[in-house]
């Protein structure tokens, strides 16, 4: 699709459903029990009374304090993604010597590792985020990856691939009945922008730039024959990362899959469970039920108190008998049935959303294991892992590309822009015992040289650095010695 049209439907109607689902993602991630609240209990389409958060309590109603309590799982899983994806950055890398240098610049000075991380924490939430590639001479001297909304973006697919993208954001000056939309379309040279004037369900119409202050500076920067700029670069100047494949509710759209999909019910009920194991400790605080006439009457219209701390009591007449004394009531607190089952629902919810009850702390018994047991305790998320190294490898190379070629045009003459390599690392560090020990194995079975095992020691050694260590190893093991009886005939 092109811009849309004066009068059009926004969001757009077909790209309902997506965002739908997103805002219920959304919600979760945020952990906010507000914006829970809102889209389980006030939302026209998403009404589920049954659901922790779809309901109006009584305390709620009466203006007393909140009682449900919100555990941030689903935030937990999706840093958890994040984490196995880019805490260690890929090695990424191109075969020019000049533009790998620029391009560790680049990566170094615009942060990418942060960006990217927080790009796959987000991914995971709200079931994949776009990339872009942008400029600001008057801020920066090379070019900038950001990040944007899925949930704030009209996707343009053609088998499977994108081949353009339309984002959109609400300026400041909105109002219920009034709202600006600022439309930024990247298509494959060209990168498009527009301002409509409009209405909360209507797109309205098209205004120059120049009419709201957010956009009036970008009108400066396009050509003057149009709302438009030509990138100079043959592709897009953004790209989609999808977090998982294929998305199980939209099975025909090359739509990412949310880690939370199909786990909202146990998410709900964690909290209900919390809720349940919290309103247990507020019924079992001590309270004392005392007769009447050891109250103390506070006046007319106030009621009566009881001093729990008085000394002296004088003499009440209170006819003996049962009841006629102070009692303690107190309720017991089912401490380990809601641990059993927070555990449970938390093991079911990882484990669906596609990660180890692991790493969530929930195997940590204290007590040593082999390697082999590690393995296996990691080896849902280490799966996982690797799919989404697969989405996200190609997108990454893509942008950083466009990075490069932005950055010949606009910053560094002369520069040669390569598609660069980027590979992910196995995702698990071993441990220098463990890499003793396989080494060790290897070496008895004579299946691993000596310059091999310096190079599995010391990855980051070159050839020369390699060779070296060897002749030392050799030298002083007596290894390399030449043999004494030489050729001996026999």
């Amino acid at each position: 699709m092109a811009l849309p049209e004066n009068g059009a439907a926004w969001p757009p109607p077909q790209w309902a459903a997506y965002y739908r689902a997103m805002r219920v993602d959304d919600a979760w991630y945020s952990g906010d029990r507000k914006r829970l609240e809102r889209v389980y209990g006030h939302h026209p389409e998403i009404k589920e009374r049954r659901k922790l958060w779809g309901r109006k309590s009584a305390e709620m109603r009466m203006r007393k304090r909140e009682t449900r309590l919100h555990i941030p799982l689903p935030g937990d899983i999706a840093r958890t993604s994040a984490d196995l994806l880019f805490a260690d950055m890929p090695k990424i890398t191109v075969t020019d010597g000049p533009t790998q240098d620029r391009l560790n610049v680049l990566l170094d000075e615009g942060h990418v590792q942060e960006t990217l991380l927080g790009a796959a924490e987000q991914a995971a939430a709200l079931s994949g985020v776009f990339l872009r590639v942008t400029w600001d001479r008057e801020l920066v001297s090379r070019p900038l990856l950001t990040v944007m909304q899925p949930d704030a973006a009209v996707p343009e697919f053609r088998f499977g691939l994108l081949r353009a993208v339309s984002f959109w954001r609400e300026l400041d000056g909105s109002t219920d009945a009034h709202v600006w939309r600022h439309i930024e379309r990247h298509a494959p040279g060209i990168i498009e922008h527009a301002l409509y004037e409009g209405t909360p369900d209507s797109i309205g119409h098209r205004v120059p730039l120049t009419e709201h202050p957010d956009t009036a500076d970008i009108a400066a920067t396009l050509d003057a024959t149009g709302d438009s700029m030509a990138t100079g670069v043959q592709g897009l100047t953004a790209a989609y990362i999808p977090n998982m494949l294929p998305n199980r509710l939209h099975r025909t759209a090359p739509i990412g899959r949310s880690d939370f999909q199909g786990v909202h019910d146990l998410f709900d009920s964690l909290d209900e469970t919390w809720t349940s194991w919290m309103r247990d400790i507020r019924l079992a605080r001590g309270r004392l039920i005392v007769p009447d006439g050891y109250l103390k009457s506070e006046g007319p219209g106030q009621g009566a108190s009881f001093d729990d701390d008085r000394d002296v009591w004088h003499g009440l007449k209170i006819p003996p008998g049962e009841g006629a004394g102070i009692t303690l009531n107190q309720f017991a607190i089912r401490v380990e049935e809601h641990q059993r089952t927070a555990d449970a629902i938390v093991r079911q919810a990882v484990q669906t959303a596609g990660y180890d009850a692991n790493a969530f702390g929930l195997d940590g018994d204290a007590q040593p294991v082999t390697a082999t047991e590690v393995d296996a305790r990691t080896a849902r998320g280490m799966r996982t892992r690797k799919k989404k190294t697969g989405y996200a490898k190609h997108p990454v190379a893509d942008m950083l590309h466009v990075m490069l070629q932005v950055d010949a045009l606009l910053f560094t003459p002369g520069l040669t822009p390569e598609r660069p390599a980027v590979e992910f690392g196995d995702g698990v560090a071993e441990s220098a015992q463990q890499k003793a020990t396989t080494l060790d194995l290897l070496a008895r079975a004579g299946a691993v040289s000596t310059a091999t095992k310096v190079k599995a020691v010391n990855p980051d050694w070159d050839d020369t650095a390699v060779a070296a260590e060897v002749a030392l190893i050799l030298a002083e093991t007596g290894a390399g010695a030449p043999d004494p009886v030489g050729s001996f005939p026999m």
